[in-house]
């Protein structure tokens, strides 16, 4: 099984090694590293042409101007050739060096995704804590009515199923919930199942896109909510977050 790796960077050289070095020393490298970059203007090309150099398996680098980070990730999307891939960002990091290996045991049975949990790290890539919302046991598409509950760069996707769902354009912060529901919801059709790792599959540096820009991604989430799940729920679902803040 050939597991594709898409990395979005855009003038990341101060966080990019961290990434490159947590793909690099996988004990698992049937792997395909896509390098998604928008024309950075520091030395993020040069240090993944280092990189590209000393490994042994494919590596691809695009480096051209792009509508944002969801355009480049599509742009990642449909290069990828691997049986499944994931999304694992300049910053971001696999959580450890069998974090493939593991994922590469659970494919057996061809799932449509295989999740697992993640960690946050500081800029320094140590230990913080564990994300505050956690992988259900069994994950549907419908799972995400309580919040994102599967990291981005913890959910392993079929590539053949991947690649029928685009991220839209339209979101600037919170396209990747919208596009991990339609990823679900096209396996749900398909009756494809879903596998619960229950490892730690990545670690999330503390400060991301989302977490920067926080109160246009909490409105952009609402705004998928209630595409998916429907407009009374949604608001239902928010009172009761609210209420439970309350109360703890």
């Amino acid at each position: 099984m050939k597991i594709t790796i898409i990395t979005v960077t855009y003038n990341a050289a101060s966080v990019l090694q961290r990434t490159l070095d947590s793909v690099c020393t996988q004990t698992y490298q049937d792997i395909e590293h896509l390098i998604i970059d928008g024309a950075s203007k520091d030395e993020t090309v040069q240090m993944a042409e280092s990189y590209k150099a000393q490994v042994p398996y494919k590596v691809v680098i695009r480096s051209e101007p792009d509508q944002g980070l969801y355009d480049a990730m599509n742009k990642g999307l449909h290069k990828a050739t691997g049986d499944y891939l994931i999304f694992l960002n300049a910053g971001d990091a696999l959580h450890s060096n069998n974090t493939l290996e593991t994922v590469s045991q659970l494919s057996s049975n061809s799932p449509a995704v295989i999740y697992g949990d993640t960690s946050i790290v500081d800029s320094e890539g140590r230990f913080l804590h564990l994300r505050r919302l956690r992988p259900p046991k069994q994950l549907t598409w419908k799972s995400f009515k309580q919040g994102m509950l599967v990291c981005h760069q913890a959910f392993y996707v079929r590539t053949d199923i991947a690649q029928q769902e685009d991220y839209d354009l339209l979101y600037r912060h919170s396209a990747d919930v919208d596009w991990c529901i339609r990823v679900m919801k096209r396996a749900e059709q398909q009756h494809l199942p879903f596998v619960n790792t229950n490892a730690i599959l990545a670690d999330f540096m503390e400060g991301g896109n989302t977490t920067q820009n926080h109160r246009a991604s909490l409105k952009e989430r609402y705004q998928v909510m209630c595409h998916h799940y429907g407009t009374i729920q949604t608001i239902l679902l928010h009172l009761w977050f609210l209420a439970r803040t309350l109360l703890i």
